[in-house]
């Protein structure tokens, strides 16, 4: 009583619908596209299918044995019956009877869901082939309308507690330990996609333009009268009057060749050689004075000066444009594109380096922060709180923001399947079950038949 359309042993199952020019839909149209082939690579029967499908073929033959069975004893009790053999007979072929019924009844059923019975098109037959694209929008509306909206997705998650959680896994080092390496892993990654020339073009350009759109002068004479006032530029100045004063005591030669090369030629040598020493220990009569006494005269005019300049930077309209002209030719020079653009290289090659030392001060500082904030998510419940209403905030923009790409891409992938060789795949998962039903629709309608006619007979009587 089976159809007579069966599973080819090469996993087939007599598709009609694996012909070149796309893959067949409801109705008999075919969607444009990769075809059978294409959707057959995804879902191919796999060993397990196959045990399946075996399963079910075993269970269709012994729903189909117990049909068989109860016909044959129908036609037993029957002439029995007829024979003469006693009211007993009657009351088996009423069960038989009925069991008959109630197989087919079954059979037909669960047959008229995965194909036409007999081959017959009678309506409202072979339901997954011909309604796979209406299923598909039925289950992608299903599914938005009861795990896809907001309310279900903040209940769940709040349910779940994912800031406790996530908090009390984190907190264990070994865990942090291995979020770290990930980390690392991923920021070495990104690093090595990125390529040198794109960053220090791009790091060029902004630092070049932030320069360019903010005027320097008034912030740098405001910290250069800051400097002042806190007396910071002293301990500049008592560097520099040290080292002059050291290298006008080593470098006395030096010195006296230098003046006496720029003395006129005319002049006597004696006389130059005069000039020089002269020129020399006030040189360093005046260094040694300035490096020993914090009051000098020069001190106070170099504060006086710095002062004044300062003031100058932040209110004297042309000093503030030389500042800008002096900065603007600065950045333009090439030298200094080079060197900013080259910071991208040391940066680079310094991360780096932090990500893959495993006792690098980077990671170890990553893996402390981690542990650090395990522990409050997993102590703390306004921390808590505050993960979980991050967590359901992102969850629900995604959800409301995608929902509907979600539910077409269940929609478009069923439609998209091949309509025998998914219910073939469908069957294999479900039919042996389903031929459970066969097995007990002919013991029910045995039961049911046996208890009417006994009804009957006994009012009959």
């Amino acid at each position: 009583m089976e159809h007579a359309e069966e599973d080819r042993p090469d996993g087939t199952g007599g598709e009609r619908g694996g012909a070149a020019g796309g893959t067949p839909v409801a109705g008999g149209r075919r969607r444009p596209g990769g075809g059978a082939a294409s959707y057959r690579t995804m879902t191919a029967f796999t060993p397990a299918d196959e045990e399946r499908q075996r399963g079910v073929r075993r269970m269709k033959l012994t729903a189909t044995g117990m049909l068989l069975f109860v016909a044959v004893v129908y036609v037993l009790a029957t002439w029995a019956e007829h024979a003469g053999a006693g009211p007993w007979s009657g009351y088996v072929a009423a069960a038989a009877e009925a069991g008959m019924v109630g197989a087919l009844a079954d059979w037909f059923a669960v047959t008229a869901l995965f194909r036409h019975p007999l081959g017959l098109p009678i309506p409202h037959t072979a339901i997954i082939p011909t309604k796979k694209d209406q299923l598909g929008v039925s289950l992608g509306e299903f599914v938005g309308e009861n795990f896809l909206s907001q309310d279900v997705v903040r209940q769940r998650l709040r349910a779940v507690g994912i800031g406790s959680r996530l908090g009390a896994w984190l907190a264990e080092p070994e865990n942090a330990d291995r979020v770290t390496a990930e980390l690392a892993t991923a920021l070495r990654g990104a690093l090595t996609v990125l390529r040198d020339s794109d960053v220090q073009a791009v790091v060029g350009e902004a630092i070049t333009r932030r320069a360019d759109s903010r005027e320097i002068a008034p912030a740098v004479g405001k910290l250069l009268d800051r400097i002042v006032e806190d007396g910071g530029h002293r301990r500049v100045v008592d560097l520099v009057v040290s080292r002059a004063h050291d290298w006008l005591v080593r470098h006395r030669d030096d010195v006296m060749v230098a003046v006496e090369g720029g003395a006129p030629g005319w002049t006597p040598r004696f006389v130059d050689r005069k000039v020089g020493e002269r020129i020399y220990k006030e040189l360093l009569r005046f260094v040694t004075e300035m490096r020993e006494m914090p009051t000098h005269p020069a001190r106070g005019a170099l504060d006086r000066f710095l002062t004044d300049f300062a003031s100058d930077l932040q209110s004297d309209t042309e000093t503030r444009a030389r500042v800008e002209r002096l900065k603007s030719e600065v950045l333009g020079r090439s030298e200094v594109q080079d060197l900013i653009a080259s910071a991208w290289t040391a940066v680079r090659s310094m991360i780096v380096a932090a990500a893959e030392d495993e006792r690098s001060e980077l990671r170890l500082r990553v893996r402390a922060g981690l542990i650090s904030l395990g522990t409050r998510m997993a102590t703390e419940p306004k921390m808590q709180e505050k993960v979980d209403s991050w967590v359901e905030g992102a969850a629900v923009h995604v959800v409301t923001t995608y929902r509907a790409e979600i539910t077409s891409l269940i929609t478009d992938t069923v439609a998209g399947w091949d309509a025998e060789h998914t219910t073939r795949k469908i069957e294999a998962h479900i039919g042996r079950d389903l031929q459970f039903i066969r097995i007990n629709g002919t013991v029910v309608g045995s039961l049911a038949g046996l208890v009417i006619y006994a009804v009957s007979r006994g009012f009959g009587a």
